[in-house]
């Protein structure tokens, strides 16, 4: 990877982005996509947009969540040990014995999250699961006054692990999810930008917020900015590791290239376009096969203003929502180059409808 991205990338995974509160990670995001755009701006709430070839026609939203799942301050006991809640899909199981970081208005408060030892506990039977109200944070305070001078009610809370190299192009990190696609769209424009490609399409990257609690982010900015097209970019589940069921879960392995789904809000005209271009440009791809719901922005974008013409391009990784998901930058390279090549084969004022005759 290209050493001023790889860099980018590691900032804007280590800068701490709590659901709701995104406003760090963003202004990274920011300061990175400026160059390669000719405006931006934000909403109320911070939902972002770069546009490149403003006025173009038709209206590419190339959209990523900048938020990451964290937990949140609700309670602090008379000894000075503070209580939780979550923000997102928190895995109380794994959070317990983690060091973490209390983002309060006066600065950073290390802590830790307490695990009783073995030895001080009896159970009959399989040990059970916490429940994230039985978590508590060790912040070295002595009483409930202490720690009120520290941290206060609703300040969000996120694991204190950073990015690094795992071997080779393979990476771990926390908030991967999703901070791989709000680079992605970035690195799209620069792409586009660099290349000097000429465009028919106006390109919006946009970085959105509160993903994590229930796609709302998305549905204000695909409301305002009203794109023509829009292409999501998410993490996925990579199948690749001991005990996932394939037959389950899907076949979905890392190094692979990234997936592309199909089904319920993947328009199947722009999933058709992606693999075209994908070919073009040879992309590898893997696929996935949708239920109900993908999980992702895409839900909220799709139906917006009677309906958005959307598709879901995501990045396989493994361990999602924990402090050590892995992905391989191989496969998130080639996400920029997969949306860069699909900008570029818009064609002036083109829409997308499925075929019906």
């Amino acid at each position: 990877m290209r050493t001023e991205s790889l860099e980018f990338l590691k900032q804007l995974v280590n800068t701490p982005s709590p659901v709701g509160h995104e406003t760090r990670g963003l202004r990274v995001w920011l300061e990175y996509v400026r160059p390669f755009a000719e405006e931006t701006f934000w909403d109320a709430y911070g939902n972002c947009v770069a546009v490149l070839n403003k006025g173009g026609s038709p209206r590419l939203m190339l959209a990523a969540h900048a938020d990451e799942i964290a937990l949140v301050v609700n309670y602090i006991d008379e000894h000075g040990f503070v209580y939780v809640r979550r923000m997102g899909g928190v895995d109380a199981a794994i959070t317990r014995a983690q060091r973490v970081v209390i983002h309060t208005r006066n600065g950073p408060v290390k802590g830790v999250v307490g695990n009783v030892p073995p030895h001080l506990t009896k159970q009959e039977g399989e040990p059970k699961p916490p429940k994230i109200h039985e978590l508590f944070i060790d912040i070295g305070a002595s009483s409930r006054r202490e720690a009120e001078r520290l941290v206060r009610i609703g300040d969000p809370v996120t694991l204190a692990d950073e990015f690094e190299l795992l071997r080779g192009d393979l990476a771990i990190a926390r908030a991967f999810d999703n901070r791989i696609g709000t680079f992605a769209v970035a690195e799209t424009l620069r792409l586009l930008r660099e290349s000097n490609a000429r465009l028919e399409a106006e390109v919006c990257a946009v970085a959105n917020v509160q993903e994590e609690v229930g796609l709302l982010g998305a549905r204000q900015i695909a409301y305002s900015l009203k794109p023509d097209v829009a292409v999501v970019v998410d993490v996925t589940h990579a199948t690749d590791y001991p005990t996932i069921n394939k037959a389950q879960h899907g076949d979905v392995r890392l190094g692979k290239g990234p997936t592309l789904t199909h089904g319920g809000c993947n328009h199947p005209e722009v999933v058709a376009r992606l693999e075209e271009v994908a070919r073009k440009v040879r992309i590898p791809l893997q696929h996935e096969a949708m239920s109900n719901t993908s999980g992702t922005d895409t839900d909220a974008i799709f139906w917006t203003r009677g309906g958005i013409p959307s598709a879901l391009v995501s990045l396989p990784n493994r361990y999602m929502h924990s402090p050590v998901e892995v992905i391989h930058l191989k496969d998130l390279e080639a996400i920029p180059r997969l949306l860069a090549a699909f900008a570029k084969s818009l064609k002036k004022g083109e829409t997308f409808k499925v075929k019906l005759g």
